[in-house]
C-alpha cells in the first residue's frame, strides 16, 4: 500500500490495514490469547496475541493523546511522557502491564474503539492540517498518525497470521 499523502489516503490505510488485522484477529482461540508463543517487541522475547493488541491500543490511545494536547495548544511528549525513542521496548512492556487486566474480547472492543475513534479525529481535521506542515521534525500530522496506525496494524497481521499458520 502506498503512503497515504492526504486525508482520503490516511482514512483508506487505516480503514482496510484494520479490517484485514481484526478479520485475523477474530481467528485467535480465546484460550490462546494469553500464550507467549510469539516472537516480542524486544529482540529475544515472546509475547501473547493479547500482548500484541494492547501494544496497538498503547500505540493508538497515545496518538489520541498526542492530537488532544496539541489541540489544547499544550506541548506533546513525543513518544510518550517519560520514554525517549530509544526506549520503545520499555514502552511497549508498558503497554502490555497497562492491558493486562483485559480478557481477550474487551481488549479487541477496546482496539476497536480507539481505532474508530482515530478515524472520527483524522476525518474531522483539514486535509493542510495533517500534511500541509511539518509537525514533529520533518514529519506531518498524517505521517506520525500513519507510522502509529495503519503501519503497525500491517506488521500485527503478519505476525498473527505466521502465528495461526504455527498453531495448526
Amino acid at each position: 500500500m502506498a503512503v497515504p499523502a492526504s486525508k482520503a489516503d490516511l482514512l483508506a490505510a487505516i480503514s482496510t490495514t484494520f479490517g484485514k488485522l481484526m478479520f485475523d484477529l477474530a481467528r485467535v482461540p480465546q484460550e490462546l490469547a494469553r500464550e507467549p508463543s510469539l516472537e516480542g517487541h524486544v529482540s529475544g522475547t515472546v509475547m501473547s496475541p493479547a500482548d500484541l493488541v494492547a501494544y496497538l491500543l498503547g500505540w493508538n490511545e497515545l496518538v489520541l493523546k498526542w492530537l488532544e494536547r496539541d489541540d489544547r495548544g499544550e506541548p506533546v511528549d513525543f513518544p510518550e511522557t517519560g520514554f525517549q525513542w530509544n526506549q520503545l521496548g520499555a514502552l511497549a512492556q508498558k503497554f502490555y502491564a497497562d492491558h493486562r487486566s483485559l480478557d481477550w474480547p474487551e481488549l479487541l472492543a477496546r482496539l476497536s474503539a480507539a481505532n474508530a475513534q482515530l478515524a472520527s479525529t483524522v476525518s474531522s481535521r483539514p486535509d493542510d492540517e495533517l500534511y500541509g506542515r511539518p509537525w514533529y521534525g520533518k514529519w506531518t500530522k498524517g505521517r506520525m498518525i500513519q507510522f502509529n496506525t495503519s503501519s503497525p496494524y500491517a506488521n500485527a497481521r503478519g505476525r498473527i497470521r505466521r502465528w495461526l499458520k504455527e498453531q495448526r
